[in-house]
């Protein structure tokens, strides 16, 4: 979901201990590859690192050349895989990947840039294989995930998605663990106080829901999807409308096709719009007709990872 959260906290984290830190990215693939250009590593001079590029096969030598660059105090960039000087290493895959390994010279830069991951911002970050600068910006959303111009390098980062979940019951005890599992920032609303206090805690935020009406605890961007898992549309209707004129990338609903009939009806006799009534996907989820919570949930998961990669992946 192009989390990029604990790459950028670590180099803040690393940086706040005074230690010198070096950003790897991977810039191109050839053949197959277990992750896409635009991926992220970061290391620090006592070795620590966060990311992969590969199921283990050659972390350790990237962690290695990142100290041996960091000494260095320059970029380089370096093939791993096919076509590599370094022969003992081999991608499984069989395929041939070439990052880009980028000392932090800025001890600003891990604050400012972790400031705005944290916000929720599309941004670039430009790299060089041969200046040493890391510059970075806010920009509107691209859509491929890294741009060449000469020896630089235009990254492009899209927020991951945000799930806010609506609703009572099991189902949505069952949906915000699996979220949280997945790595998915979770952000639960209920008017069920047990269902709050079983979920509340420092990975998913839970809200006791206290009328039917809109909420102020509703935070949409463009990255944001939100599940309504209500059996009351007296609970949902209000706060259907709200989300619906908002910018959420996808909307879901849980019920038969006969709910979402009704739930159709009574949206539309509080002015919602016929084009924002379509925009939500009910009955929700991949898999038809789900009656346990914990199949629900994995239904749902997929249906909106697969929405946000429809609408957001970005071309390589």
């Amino acid at each position: 979901m192009n989390n990029i959260f604990p790459i950028f906290d670590f180099l803040k984290t690393k940086s706040a201990e005074d230690q010198k830190t070096i950003l790897i990215t991977l810039i191109a693939v050839t053949g197959a590859s277990t992750r896409n250009p635009g991926a992220h590593m970061a290391v620090a001079e006592d070795g620590s690192s966060v990311g992969s590029f590969s199921g283990g096969c050659v972390e350790t030598a990237v962690v290695s050349e990142a100290l041996d660059a960091m000494t260095a105090g320059q970029p380089r960039a370096v093939r791993f895989g096919a076509g590599s000087p370094y022969l003992d290493i081999r991608l499984p895959c069989g395929g041939g990947i070439d990052l880009l390994f980028n000392p932090i010279l800025d001890t600003t830069f891990p604050d400012e840039i972790f400031r705005h991951v944290k916000s929720r911002q599309p941004f670039v970050i430009r790299l060089d294989s041969v200046a040493a600068p890391i510059i970075w910006k806010g920009v509107a959303p691209g859509r491929k995930s890294v741009e060449q111009d000469g020896t630089a390098y235009h990254i492009h980062h899209i927020p991951p998605a945000k799930i806010i979940i609506l609703g009572h019951g099991p189902s949505v005890a069952s949906l915000a663990r699996l979220t949280e599992a997945y790595g998915i920032s979770c952000e639960v609303l209920s008017p069920d106080a047990a269902v709050v206090n079983e979920l509340a805690g420092p990975d998913i935020s839970a809200q006791l829901l206290k009328t039917p009406g809109p909420s102020d605890f509703l935070d949409i961007d463009p990255w944001t999807a939100c599940i309504f898992y209500f059996h009351d549309h007296d609970w949902e209707a209000q706060l259907m409308k709200q989300v619906l004129d908002s910018d959420a990338f996808y909307v879901g609903a849980m019920g038969s096709h006969h709910t979402h009939a009704t739930r159709k009806r009574l949206l539309t006799e509080i002015d919602v719009s016929p084009a924002d009534i379509a925009r939500m996907s009910a009955p929700i989820g991949l898999i038809p007709s789900t009656r346990d919570p914990e199949t629900l949930a994995l239904s749902t998961l997929a249906e909106l990872v697969e929405s946000y990669h429809r609408q957001f992946g970005l071309r390589v």
